[in-house]
């Protein structure tokens, strides 16, 4: 099925740097991830409809501030989702605070137990980072069975999959 969005490595690649991106999240990606295997649209399809494999969104997610003045409106910015992921907002920085490291490792644990064999998507949006770094720290916590899908959500919506409004873990 041809998705009508660039798979990775179509134009632009980055390399694969030895460590986490730090900055600029939105912007091409490298091809490969050591340690995972990346996945196309149709591979993402298809491990989502064995119903065996863990998705995780990793987009950033911005919570409405505590110190907002009186009066003040705020709309949440609503997730379409790949159905059944488990939405880690913020878990693919490059560099994560002890707090979120912890609600990462929480979040993995509440869908895969202690079961580090379990198969695992990390996904994102396309040229985005985020999933990148998330899949690479999984790799490095010993998760052996690691998807990484670099069109995310875009490259899902693309080939006109069903998606669902989702909230952060």
């Amino acid at each position: 099925m041809n998705t009508g969005v660039n798979l990775a490595g179509a134009e632009g690649n980055a390399p694969e740097p030895v460590g986490y991106r730090t900055e600029m999240y939105r912007a091409p990606v490298p091809a490969t991830l050591k340690g995972a295997r990346v996945v196309t649209t149709d591979e993402a399809i298809a491990l989502w409809k064995d119903k065996e494999t863990v998705f995780v969104d990793v987009l950033p997610h911005d919570p409405k501030p505590a110190n907002l003045p009186a009066g003040t409106i705020w709309r949440d910015k609503t997730r379409e989702d790949i159905p059944g992921s488990i939405w880690l907002a913020n878990t693919g920085y490059g560099i994560l605070n002890t707090e979120t490291e912890a609600y990462f490792r929480k979040g993995l644990e509440s869908r895969l137990g202690r079961e580090k064999n379990r198969r695992v998507l990390f996904y994102c949006m396309e040229n985005c980072w985020m999933s990148w770094n998330a899949a690479k720290r999984a790799v490095e916590w010993g998760y052996r069975s690691v998807f990484w899908y670099p069109l995310g959500t875009d490259g899902w919506i693309a080939a006109e999959q069903a998606t669902q409004k989702n909230e952060p873990y």
